[in-house]
């Protein structure tokens, strides 16, 4: 929703204050120079990345239309996991899980939370670090420092998608300055026609050098913080389940090992310990 306000107002803004400085919106529409700067820019992209990653991209902006999943539900569901998986391992040993971290997508206790469940990174690092609990004799400094390197590797995961559609940000100006020249190019070849055709092309010139910045600028660049924005958000979610599991093996009980959880919590999507005791009770 925020994507789509977003662009909204950037168009008004920009298109309403040109039709108020008496200009005609008619003058703006130049699709050949759409065509150079878009095409271009998706070639470069193309060049730059490998297919996973462009792949990636693709898959990454629906999720700019309905936003971050990370809110407050899915935290409450994290740590109701967490919650119910030390409970269970506290009353019927570490083997007791083992069940439920081999597989989890048939896993009582997972189903419960079908949100989480849909969360592959956040699966994995619960299942991976109960894993190693359960078959080998890791301690914590081990374990604190195996999840790190987990938390690290998915985070650079989750920032490619933004990184690559900043570069293309970055680039947008100057295939606008080139659709520019090639304008000014076509102009040079109309010189000798009236002042009213070669001012249609200087102007459908111009036109591509404001097209260029207008999307880095308007659209694609903010796009790709909103991404990156997102990719953090799973991070301070993964450094949660973190926070809960070294709890966990620190000796902590699983209500104590889900407030570790709760305190890394931003505020403005942390539970507060009272909803989360009646989550936790009611679960």
């Amino acid at each position: 929703m925020r994507l789509i306000i977003g662009i909204i107002i950037v168009l008004a803004s920009v298109g309403g204050g040109f039709v108020l400085a008496h200009g005609k919106l008619a003058s703006l529409w130049q699709p050949y120079e759409l065509i150079i700067i878009g095409g271009a820019a998706i070639g470069a992209m193309t060049i730059a990345n490998p297919g996973h990653d462009l792949l990636r991209v693709l898959k990454s902006i629906p999720g700019l239309l309905t936003g971050s999943p990370y809110n407050k539900a899915l935290y409450m569901e994290a740590l109701g996991l967490v919650h119910d998986l030390f409970a269970k391992a506290r009353k019927e040993g570490l083997i007791g899980i083992e069940d439920d971290i081999e597989s989890p997508e048939s896993s009582e206790i997972f189903q419960r939370y079908p949100k989480l469940a849909k969360q592959e990174g956040a699966v994995s690092l619960v299942t991976d670090s109960l894993r190693l609990i359960v078959t080998s004799n890791v301690n914590a400094l081990e374990l604190d420092n195996l999840l790190d390197l987990d938390i690290q590797s998915q985070e650079e995961h989750a920032q490619a998608p933004a990184e690559a559609l900043n570069r293309v940000a970055d680039a947008l100006p100057g295939f606008g300055i080139v659709a520019a020249v090639l304008g000014i190019v076509i102009t040079m070849g109309a010189i000798n026609e009236s002042a009213e055709v070669i001012g249609h092309h200087v102007a459908a010139a111009l036109v591509g050098t404001f097209l260029g910045i207008l999307l880095a600028y308007g659209f694609v660049g903010p796009m790709s913080v909103s991404m990156e924005h997102q990719a953090n958000d799973e991070k301070k979610f993964l450094e949660c389940l973190k926070a809960s599991v070294m709890a966990f093996v620190q000796g902590y009980n699983p209500q104590i090992s889900a407030e570790f959880g709760r305190k890394t919590i931003a505020p403005h999507v942390r539970p507060t310990f009272t909803e989360l005791e009646s989550y936790l009770k009611g679960q």
